[in-house]
């Protein structure tokens, strides 16, 4: 393994505690002008967004109604009742963003799959690095303010859907995660930035 992705799986918890356990639930706010320009609104609802740890999977709840969730693969998304009873449910789902730009409007199954992927992306990080058919290696370091801190690119194998095949992960001294770098290939592949602190992922965009 890659001696600094080791470190920081060693000061997130370490690989050890992490592969005892099997799913993590949070209950989050999230926000973002994103959102409001594919014609989707977020309102400040605190949501239960689970993902599963060793294995692409995620749910968000609720969803659109108050007894909806969402039900995300890589290649599938679905919304159904808490009884399990389908709403609706998409196939393939990354070849219904073809064409789209970041002026596109997204229907629900567009959002479920965004928030299902990006939630496990980022609620599984570092972790998910060590995961077979992850290709990562140290890379220049940022300068933030009077901190520099250290680099990975990681590049996604095929099997795993998130916001670009190549992305880019900062920690600090303590090795904890501090930026993390990707394109939203899905929304005309613009470039974005998310900080990461206690209870807080911040993401700052260029458009």
């Amino acid at each position: 393994m890659n001696d600094l992705l080791e470190r920081a799986i060693t000061a997130h918890g370490g690989l050890e505690r992490w592969d005892s356990l099997e799913r993590l639930t949070v209950t989050a706010v999230s926000s973002g002008g994103l959102f409001a320009l594919k014609g989707m609104p977020q309102d400040p609802t605190p949501r239960e967004q689970t993902v599963t740890l060793h294995e692409e999977w995620a749910s968000v709840f609720p969803f659109g109604q108050p007894d909806w969730r969402t039900r995300f693969s890589a290649h599938q998304v679905a919304i159904e009742t808490i009884a399990g009873v389908l709403v609706r449910e998409r196939a393939d789902p990354r070849r219904s963003f073809d064409g789209h730009g970041l002026l596109t409007p997204w229907d629900p199954l567009h959002r479920a799959y965004f928030n299902g992927y990006a939630m496990w992306t980022y609620l599984t990080t570092p972790f998910f690095l060590a995961m077979p058919g992850f290709e990562v290696a140290e890379i220049a370091p940022w300068k933030e303010g009077t901190e520099r801190w250290r680099g990975l690119r990681a590049r996604f194998p095929d099997a795993i859907a998130s916001h670009s095949r190549e992305q880019d992960f900062y920690f600090g001294e303590d090795f904890l995660l501090r930026r993390h770098d990707y394109h939203v290939d899905i929304a005309g592949s613009f470039p974005a930035a998310a900080y990461a602190g206690p209870g807080l992922i911040s993401c700052s965009t260029r458009f």
